[in-house]
């Protein structure tokens, strides 16, 4: 046994120094050069958001969203000299069914936004960051950013950034651009349905707009119920059950490429898809009110999207691709009949119906403030006051002898002893007085340069003494 254990223990070491031999990098394995620089995306900017849709007949259209951001150049060696620098901005839509499925040009379509030129001629740059302005005003009638769930087509924004050096080293750097639109919400819409042959009438009252995450008040009244026609007995319906789902439509029209454009019937064509699926829905069967004695039923209800399901919001782009969204309601209903005497005592008759009515949805994202970019500039005030008068502007400066020369000459001209004469409107008001007037003014001003020298001061006569014990 202790040969054996001998035997075994060599070849176990030699196994488990193969192992790590094996895992040891080799000496002449080389590794990743390191780039000479790397380029990012500082966005400046707040989220983008569409405020309205792309076209309403109203004229308010959405003014689209303002992107600003800063590119960032970290250069990584001491010098790096780069021959071309340039920025696309590219719009990519990407067909779920396209006409040929081993066709790229069929399966994406890019559209080129903007681009931007950052170096006309070569540059070197030396080690640090460096930062370059990036703006771009997304217009509104652009389609939102579309992924995941059941779309039938994909759209995303991408900025794509390459440098090329001298070296023939291409520096690149890609980013998605995420943007959403928000539809303002409006007043309740009303709306009314009549189901032939019956004389049922169905009012609805609700919000068009509904959010991914969040719930809408849904106010229903059924009127007709009771038929009172009838000279014994009452023809009565009576609902059985509610069932209401929230359908997501999908439609998109593939385009073929210049290829394939000859399976369409030419260019200028496609294939069209369209693809239906429920992103919410539940089932009531009670919770209304029913007056059969002034023949009408009332419920409310709270309606709401799946957020699990990941719907897609409303979309209406010019390439094909459309979203859209509906409140579909199913009524089960069930006619009864019962006396005139004994109303309570009723009796099926077997007749049942199932009214089935939809409305239109938007789904969109919610708007948060709901200020677009051009609103978010400061006021412009008009009424402005005038600025304050403006000054001359004087110098200081030394004074020669010359300039003293010549102030001491002015200063000689003056004549310190001549008389003062008094300007000629005094001396009209001077003689407007008589002899006694100027002595009663100086009695008076001097009676009362006398008050003003006495030190003591009497005591009101209305104020008398107190005493103190």
């Amino acid at each position: 046994m202790d040969a054996l254990k001998h035997s075994l223990t060599p070849a176990s070491r030699r196994g488990s120094g193969e192992h790590k031999r094996k895992q040891s990098p080799r000496p002449g394995a080389k590794s990743e050069p390191q780039s000479a620089a790397t380029i990012d995306l500082k966005v400046e900017s707040p989220p983008l958001l569409f405020i309205g849709p792309p076209s309403d007949p109203n004229g308010e259209d959405s003014t689209g969203a303002l992107f600003s951001s800063q590119l960032q150049l970290n250069v990584l060696v001491p010098n790096v000299n780069l021959m071309s620098y340039e920025t696309r901005l590219i719009c990519i839509v990407k067909h779920i069914h396209p006409v040929e499925k081993n066709c790229p040009d069929c399966l994406s379509k890019t559209t080129e936004l903007k681009k931007w030129t950052h170096l006309s001629e070569p540059r070197t740059y030396k080690r640090g960051e460096h930062s370059l302005p990036l703006q771009y005003l997304f217009p509104g009638h652009l389609p939102a950013t579309v992924h995941g769930g059941a779309a039938l087509a994909t759209v995303e924004y991408r900025l794509i950034s390459i440098a090329k050096t001298s070296t023939g080293e291409e520096i690149k750097h890609d980013s998605e651009i995420d943007i959403r639109r928000a539809i303002p919400p409006g007043s309740d819409k009303h709306s009314v349905r009549i189901f032939p042959p019956t004389n049922l009438t169905v009012n609805v009252t609700l919000q068009p707009i509904v959010h991914p995450i969040g719930e809408i008040p849904v106010s229903m009244r059924i009127d007709g119920v009771t038929d009172f026609t009838k000279k014994d007995a009452f023809l009565r319906w009576r609902l059985r059950k509610l069932n209401w789902k929230i359908e997501e439509t999908h439609k998109m029209v593939s385009p073929p490429c210049a290829k394939h454009a000859g399976k369409v019937g030419g260019p200028g064509k496609g294939v069209h898809h369209e693809d239906i699926r429920t992103v919410g829905q539940a089932e009531l069967k009670d919770g209304w009110k029913s007056d059969f004695d002034q023949g009408r039923i009332e419920l409310e209800f709270k309606a709401a999207v799946n957020p699990n399901l990941k719907p897609t919001c409303d979309v209406d782009a010019p390439n094909g691709l459309s979203v859209t969204h509906a409140l579909v309601l199913e009524l089960v209903v069930a006619e009864e009949w019962a006396p005139k005497n004994h109303p309570k005592s009723h009796t099926p008759t077997g007749a049942a119906r199932i009214l089935r009515t939809q409305f239109a949805l938007t789904l969109t994202e919610r708007m948060g403030m709901g200020i677009a970019w051009d609103q978010e500039m400061p006021p412009m005030y008009e009424d402005v006051p005038p600025s304050p008068p403006t000054y001359n502007t004087g110098t200081v400066g030394d004074l020669d002898a010359a300039s003293l020369r010549e102030l001491d000459e002015e200063l000689g001209d003056l004549d310190l002893e001549r008389p003062l004469v008094p300007p000629p409107a005094f001396l009209e008001e001077r003689a407007r007085f008589s002899a006694d007037d100027l002595e009663t003014a100086e009695a008076s001003s001097s009676t009362r340069n006398g008050e003003d020298q006495t030190d003591g001061v009497e005591a009101p006569p209305d104020v008398e003494a107190g005493t103190s014990t």
